[in-house]
């Protein structure tokens, strides 16, 4: 059993070899990366605000399974749609660094992408 350390090198190592980030990339590429494959809509130009909703789309996406939003429907877009189950608690920068990671690390796994 993999420690949630080795997990999250795992993370940063699969979007270092197949979206050439960095080494340590940012956790808002990530979340962009995410919600680009959740809207299935490959490499394009973004508006600022399709930018914003694919973030959202990720968040939402991530904490689903945390039991904070329920995905409800596709609009005619293609965009999903979210309802919020249960509000986040207040959390502090790091702890909210932190869920995110847990976040991806789950749902790396339940994508089986390593």
């Amino acid at each position: 059993m993999s420690t949630e350390a080795e997990l999250w090198a795992k993370v940063e190592e699969f979007f270092q070899i197949n979206f050439d980030t960095e080494k340590h990339p940012q956790i808002d590429t990530m979340l962009f990366l995410i919600g680009v494959q959740e809207l299935g809509s490959g490499q394009q130009k973004y508006t600022k605000d399709d930018k914003l909703n694919i973030l959202h789309i990720a968040v939402c996406r991530l904490l689903e399974p945390f039991g904070y939003f329920k995905f409800t429907h596709y609009d005619k877009d293609g965009y999903p749609h979210f309802e919020e189950v249960e509000t986040l608690p207040e959390l502090k920068p790091n702890e909210q660094q932190l869920l995110i990671k847990k976040a991806i690390i789950h749902y790396f796994q339940e994508e089986e992408l390593f």
